[in-house]
């Protein structure tokens, strides 16, 4: 059965033809919700010359504690796949926000830790990232929400 009103996602792509499915339709949202969400995280990390791929590397050293970790354990733990990790690492250790050692056993592991300015930017962007985080979902309920999750999960099962 067709559906008669345009959806917000027809009228955003500008569609005048129905979606072949409903199940098109919520896959094309998810797509044009995590692209709107990727512009919009860049620009809250943008005055705090951050990346989110950066922020993300400093969240998963400071949740590391004080062994650290190395590269191939941080990308494991992204919340997005990052393709060149070594040079993340090294922009991120020429801003002061962490520092790597090789292993004196093993000359080829090198462990990455978070520094004290790693530390107290992440103390900076715990405010803004918090209160930008809640804005979203501000009105969803909590049955909503885990629902989201729910079905994420289902999506991300049927891809590994």
């Amino acid at each position: 059965m067709a559906r008669t009103q345009k959806s917000s996602l027809a009228t955003a792509l500008k569609q005048n033809r129905p979606f072949v499915s409903l199940e098109q339709e919520v896959y094309l949202s998810i797509l044009r919700t995590a692209s709107e969400l990727s512009h919009t995280v860049d620009q809250v990390f943008r005055p705090f010359d951050i990346t989110p791929s950066q922020y993300n590397v400093l969240r998963i050293l400071q949740g590391a504690g004080t062994d650290g970790l190395c590269r191939n354990e941080i990308s494991e733990r992204m919340v997005t796949a990052t393709p060149d990790m070594t040079r993340l690492l090294d922009r991120m250790e020429k801003a002061g926000w962490v520092t790597r050692e090789r292993a004196e056993e093993d000359r080829r592991q090198v462990s990455t830790h978070i520094t004290k300015s790693g530390m107290e930017l992440l103390a900076r962007l715990e405010k803004p990232t918090g209160d930008f985080v809640m804005s979203l979902f501000t009105g969803a309920t909590t049955r909503d929400l885990k629902t989201v999750l729910k079905v994420n999960d289902q999506i991300r099962t049927k891809l590994s």
